[in-house]
């Protein structure tokens, strides 16, 4: 089990359902865009705004095809919805059409150029394709926009993205930041304990990790697994003990589980 991608999977779950929250909300979206008001509303426009919301529902608990389907009607009541064309590019990304999500990002972005959610989608899309470059470029821009309420969400991505390509230094800086913002997101906590404990910094790593694992309902293998390999980096092979066999009793089926029990605690 590698140590580079000890904490990433949890954290992008987490992300990526904070952005639906955030970019298919009824009412004004993102910066840069003109505030909708009642007389704005046509019945066609309430029809896709209404499948948009659908499909929300659906990417969010997984049913990336059915999202997909909801967000065509919705762009044949309004092909002119840029929540619409962004919602269908992370459709497209997460069914496996890089091709067809960049250019829904493309054409969403060409409606609403500011837009502080679409950004910062099409920044995670260039992260999962290994494009940093774009990837911290739109992070950027829609850490610019006046109006972007997701600050944090786009500290974390920036973040989890940065250590992903190993630049530990820059990532710490970025999750500090949205740890600032928002000193209560566990995805925050965790992702930063997984880039201090790479870095050496263990006794930081350990004040992180232990704020998730002091959360039972959402400690799991991976947190209990990062916090026993902190302890027995930072000299305590007796907290790291007592992690490990929380760890096997709590997921006796999972692959920290077994590394504990194989003494794996450098892979």
């Amino acid at each position: 089990m590698s140590d580079r991608r000890s904490g990433l999977s949890w954290a992008v779950a987490v992300s990526l359902a904070a952005v639906l929250l955030v970019g298919c909300a009824g009412g004004p979206q993102g910066a840069g865009r003109e505030y909708q008001t009642a007389s704005d509303d046509t019945d066609a426009t309430r029809r896709a705004r209404v499948r948009v919301e659908l499909a929300a529902a659906y990417f969010t608990q997984g049913q990336y095809t059915t999202a997909l389907d909801e967000v065509k009607q919705a762009l044949v009541a309004n092909p002119n919805m840029p929540e619409a064309y962004n919602l269908r590019g992370l459709a497209y990304a997460a069914l496996g059409e890089p091709m067809l999500a960049d250019d829904s990002f493309r054409r969403a972005l060409q409606l609403a150029p500011r837009d502080g959610d679409t950004l910062h989608n099409y920044g995670w899309f260039h992260c999962q394709q290994r494009r940093y470059a774009e990837a911290k470029a739109h992070f950027a821009q829609a850490l610019e926009q006046p109006r972007y309420r997701g600050a944090a969400r786009t500290q974390l991505a920036q973040g989890v993205c940065l250590a992903q390509e190993g630049r530990l230094d820059e990532a710490e800086a970025a999750l500090q930041r949205a740890f600032e913002l928002e000193p209560g997101n566990l995805a925050v906590a965790m992702n930063l304990a997984d880039v201090l404990y790479r870095r050496g910094d263990y006794e930081r790593a350990r004040f992180y990790i232990r704020r998730v694992n002091n959360t039972p309902d959402v400690s799991n293998a991976q947190t209990l697994w990062l916090a026993a390999r902190i302890e027995q980096r930072a000299g305590n092979p007796q907290g790291a003990a007592d992690l490990g066999r929380q760890l096997r009793n709590r997921f006796p089926q999972s692959r920290e589980a077994a590394a504990f029990e194989r003494n794996q605690f450098n892979e």
